[in-house]
């Protein structure tokens, strides 16, 4: 018997070291891009200087981080982010589910896979092209399809959409979710096809409904990947990605567009203020943090889920 434990322990202790192998250029990656840049915090304290590097630069404490908790565009800059951001959640994070949901109650197999393919093409395309595309389709003269289709079917005046400050908003989310849905859905895709036949079964005998079956079945069926990715989207609820504001923005909409992410480009970059901007990004990363930890907390009292 005790030859044969100590045979099975070294077959385990075997097995663990291969999949710490496995996980160690992983890990290896995690520490040199993640964890090693992390020093650069200390700029943030510093007037750093390129040439006098990080040990040569003056200290100057908090005053980068009072610098831009006090400025105005900051302010307004942070109140855009914020807007976009619940935005995105309200829709962007809502629109996958219910697209998962009424793509399974479509009767045909074959439709329901390509609509589900055809769904996912859009991710693939970078902002670059998406938004070249978007300012074709939304000129506001009558070479515009969207302006050109008002105005035949209905006569109505062409639209500046990119001109117009209140329009900048609703185009980056409805145009986010239009890239993003498909690709979004494969998660909730692929918990609806692990909920168990017999549930829809049972409830089909109690005579429950399709809207039945999906609020009583499938809905607590997602419920915990529901939770986990809100979770995740409520800690970026700082952080509005770069690539989509920066290609759809342009100067008449700047005081609407301008984002945290653009702003420490256009500060940061392109007037050397790197000192300033990483305050901005360290702020950011601990404010993240925390609505991750409290939300994780809340939802495990509410729902009795969480990320751990």
């Amino acid at each position: 018997m005790t030859t044969n434990a100590s045979g099975k322990k070294k077959k385990m202790t075997k097995r663990v070291w291969g999949l710490y192998a496995l996980a160690l250029p992983s890990v290896i990656l995690l520490v040199l891009f993640n964890y090693i840049p992390m020093y650069g915090i200390i700029i943030s304290f510093q007037d750093y200087s390129l040439y006098a590097g990080v040990k040569g630069s003056e200290w100057v404490g908090l005053k980068h981080f009072i610098y831009f908790l006090n400025d105005e565009t900051f302010h307004t800059v942070l109140k855009n982010t914020l807007k976009i951001s619940i935005y995105d959640i309200l829709f962007g994070f809502t629109a996958p589910i219910l697209f998962a949901i009424l793509a399974n109650e479509l009767m045909s197999k074959r439709f329901k896979l390509t609509m589900q393919t055809i769904s996912y093409l859009p991710h693939f395309l970078s902002w670059v092209v998406v938004a070249g595309l978007m300012q074709l389709l939304l000129e506001k003269d009558s070479s515009g399809v969207v302006n050109g289709m008002l105005n035949s079917l209905f006569g109505i005046d062409p639209i500046d959409f990119w001109g117009e400050k209140q329009l900048f908003v609703p185009l980056a989310v409805v145009i986010d979710i239009w890239k993003s849905v498909g690709f979004s859905a494969i998660l909730y895709f692929a918990t609806i096809s692990g909920i168990p036949s017999d549930l829809y079964e049972a409830a089909s005998i109690d005579g429950a409904s399709r809207f039945q079956k999906v609020i009583h079945v499938t809905l607590p069926g997602m419920l915990p990947i529901i939770v986990l990715m809100f979770l995740l989207k409520i800690s970026t609820i700082f952080f509005v990605g770069f690539d989509r504001i920066f290609n759809l923005q342009n100067t008449f909409v700047y005081d609407t567009s301008e984002v945290i992410s653009t702003y420490v480009y256009h500060v940061g970059l392109q007037q050397s203020q790197f000192s300033l901007t990483t305050a901005i990004g360290f702020v950011q990363s601990v404010l993240g943090f925390t609505l991750l930890i409290v939300s994780n907390r809340l939802s495990k009292k509410i729902v009795g889920l969480g990320l751990y």
